[in-house]
């Protein structure tokens, strides 16, 4: 039992990285969709490539989207509107008649007779309602809802106002009533009100109810007919059959045995997407690989993407336009590299290809924007580089779709506009990367370039105390950090890590300035007081003494790594000859004189090695030539290399060859020195 917790603790890393790999596996799986899925993949205006296909089952032709559109049209069209009736008004008229008659009329004898046929004129007005002034409509028919009862009328049959005083005149003359016809206008002008108006809320209701009954579907085929054969071109109406047997078979339900089955084949697909996303990472960033923190880092984000995407799917299938998978690539860019961020964008991008429609148009889209991206210099310190980057992509996805909707369709009619919307909210979406790196680093302890920017201020509080306490340190810093990024540049490693990394490699020689030569200002040194081996101990202890006051002074990681490494395992060595000759070579431990390491593990410590080694040497120099100066670095480089100190540092001996011309060519041109050419 011991033994196998022992080799438990021994391997955990190793376990952690294979329940990694699982529980990524295991959660892909579990959120894709478990229906069948059509085994035919094709593309509307291609020649279909596969066997002839005939019906495997009887299912019904689905409607075209024009074809839906123009029943939706004509149903919109013909629909007719729902008035209502208001009997309150024609009560309220009746009231009003009754209280001005007397006042049109004053005392006329046959006032009784003249009332009467007064009500039978409104009665007459209002049989089936009165319409609004300037009333227009296209239709010819309408509804009208009195009460309860919903009666089918012509416009013809309702009263309009203007034609009153024709209504009045024809009345009266029918009456032998003519002598009294101005005062009947005169009295109904003012009291006659239209008590007909539309129900909008009804009418909307209605044509909703009749745009559901729209049927999807219009014609059935039967098992065993033709569907489309090989080498036909996929449109017009097998085109409408390949799409309605697509859905027919996303829509059937499947047995237990079936999902399993399902199951099982997605796992088999979505386990090779992540070993070889592992396998990429162990044999091309084995750095990356040995740090659990990293590897669980990118394969969240990985994760997170898939999940939200499926997510936004089970809402709308055309959403998926607006998610800013791009956000993938820029951030593993920033981290790490740009190879790696364009290979997990691939694998992201191919997963999600299983479940979003238009499979094809979706890959093809997603892989050229990420390209896009990953080729862009994305430097998210500089404002204008982001904005840069994503104007890129948001054109790339709008060509993208404007090619496909033209060769689909052969003409610019079927481009939809809200797609277009969708990816312009794709691109501002993007933008916030920049918030989401910052999010990023604080709960993953990682360091992007907007942070290395703000630590590589000379004024910030660390390195204005450096300067204050240690003068010469901190000049001896802004030294290598010059000829370290310069180096960087050459080539091609992360110039502005070196920068920052030099900048903070001597900070432990703060709590001691004075025993370090470079701010030693009189003849007199605190080592003469000091055996050899207690001066080795307070030089070496200078890099532990740095880890500890970054640490405490919040410093990312990745820079607290050149704190550790400057020096790797080189001894000291101007103590160790001291140490010699005081005691014999026989009589001196070599340990106590060397650096604890570790050695440089990357291109960038690598650098700072090379350029602190050489900076600081360069004071001992009398008498500088270029002569001198070429001999000079190409000696203490190369016992870096018969060292080994670059073993593990990933940098090639023609690279180490370019970082050696520029700190040469750096040193000729600080002592001012003129090369001579031959003649």
């Amino acid at each position: 039992m011991k033994n196998l917790y022992s080799y438990f603790i021994l391997k955990q890393s190793l376990f952690y990285k294979l329940l990694l790999f699982i529980s990524c596996s295991v959660f892909v799986v579990y959120i894709f969709p478990r229906g069948g899925q059509f085994k035919y993949e094709y593309q509307k205006g291609k020649i279909w490539q596969h066997p002839t296909l005939y019906a495997p089952f009887n299912f019904t032709i689905l409607k075209s989207e024009q074809e839906l559109a123009e029943e939706k049209q004509t149903i919109e069209i013909q629909q007719p509107k729902y008035y209502r009736y208001d009997s309150s008004i024609y009560e309220n008229v009746i009231l009003k008649y009754n209280e001005k008659f007397k006042l049109v009329f004053l005392e006329n004898k046959s006032s009784d007779q003249l009332i009467l046929f007064g009500r039978e004129l409104i009665n007459e007005i209002y049989k089936y309602g009165v319409l609004p002034i300037n009333f227009q409509s296209n239709n010819k028919n309408l509804y009208l809802i009195k009460n309860t009862e919903e009666t089918s009328l012509s416009f013809d049959q309702l009263f309009r106002l203007k034609n009153l005083n024709e209504f009045i005149l024809e009345e009266t003359s029918t009456s032998s009533l003519n002598e009294y016809n101005d005062q009947y206008y005169n009295l109904f002008f003012d009291l006659i009100q239209p008590n007909i108006f539309l129900d909008e809320g009804f009418t909307k209701q209605a044509l909703q109810a009749s745009l559901g009954d729209i049927s999807p579907t219009r014609d059935y085929i039967r098992e065993g007919k033709l569907i489309i054969a090989q080498g036909e071109i996929a449109e017009g109406e097998n085109f409408l059959q390949l799409e309605s047997l697509k859905k027919e078979y996303m829509s059937l339900n499947i047995s237990s045995r079936q999902e399993y089955t399902i199951i099982f084949g997605y796992s088999i697909l979505i386990s090779s997407v992540f070993l070889m996303l592992f396998l990429f990472i162990k044999n091309y960033r084995p750095e990356i690989y040995q740090n659990n923190k990293d590897l669980t880092f990118i394969v969240f984000n990985i994760l997170f993407l898939l999940g939200f995407t499926t997510l936004i799917l089970s809402f709308n299938g055309d959403f998926y336009y607006a998610i800013p998978l791009c956000i993938l690539p820029i951030t593993i860019k920033t981290f790490y590299d740009a190879r790696l961020g364009l290979f997990a964008h691939v694998l992201t991008v191919l997963l999600l290809g299983f479940v979003v429609p238009n499979g094809f148009e979706f890959v093809f889209l997603q892989i050229i924007a990420g390209m896009v991206i990953i080729q862009t210099q994305t430097e998210l310190h500089k404002r204008a580089s982001i904005f840069i980057s994503v104007s890129q992509i948001v054109l790339v996805y709008l060509l993208g779709y404007f090619s496909f909707s033209i060769i689909h369709e052969g003409s610019f009619n079927s481009l939809n506009i809200n797609i277009i919307v969708y990816f312009i909210i794709n691109g501002l979406l993007t933008l916030f990367v920049q918030p989401l790196i910052y999010v990023f680093e604080k709960l993953f302890g990682l360091v992007s370039d907007i942070t290395l920017l703000e630590f590589s201020d000379t004024n910030s509080k660390l390195l204005k105390q450096l300067s204050e306490k240690a003068p010469g340190t901190f000049n001896h810093s802004l030294q290598v950090a010059n000829l370290a990024e310069a180096a960087a540049n050459e080539i091609g490693a992360n110039s502005l890590l070196v920068r920052v990394g030099s900048l903070y490699h001597d900070i432990g020689k703060i709590n001691a300035p004075t025993f370090y030569s470079e701010n030693q200002n009189s003849p007199v040194s605190p080592h003469d007081d000091l055996t050899p081996e207690q001066s080795a101990e307070i030089i070496i202890n200078h890099v532990n003494e740095g880890i500890k006051i970054a640490k405490k002074n919040n410093i990312p990681d990745r820079v607290i790594d050149f704190i550790r490494t400057h020096h790797g395992t080189n001894t000291v060595y101007y103590f160790y000859q001291k140490a010699i000759e005081q005691y014999g070579k026989d009589n001196v431990n070599v340990k106590s004189f060397k650096y604890t390491g570790p050695t440089p593990f990357s291109k960038e410590t690598a650098i700072l090695m090379m350029a602190d080694s050489v900076e600081a040497a360069s004071k001992s120099l009398r008498t500088p030539t270029f002569e001198k100066i070429q001999d000079f670095v190409n000696q203490i480089i190369d016992n870096h290399m018969f060292g080994k100190q670059f073993e593990y540092s990933n940098i090639t001996l023609y690279e180490i060859e370019l970082v050696k011309k520029v700190l040469i060519k750096r040193l000729v041109n600080i002592y001012h020195l003129r090369i001579e050419y031959p003649e």
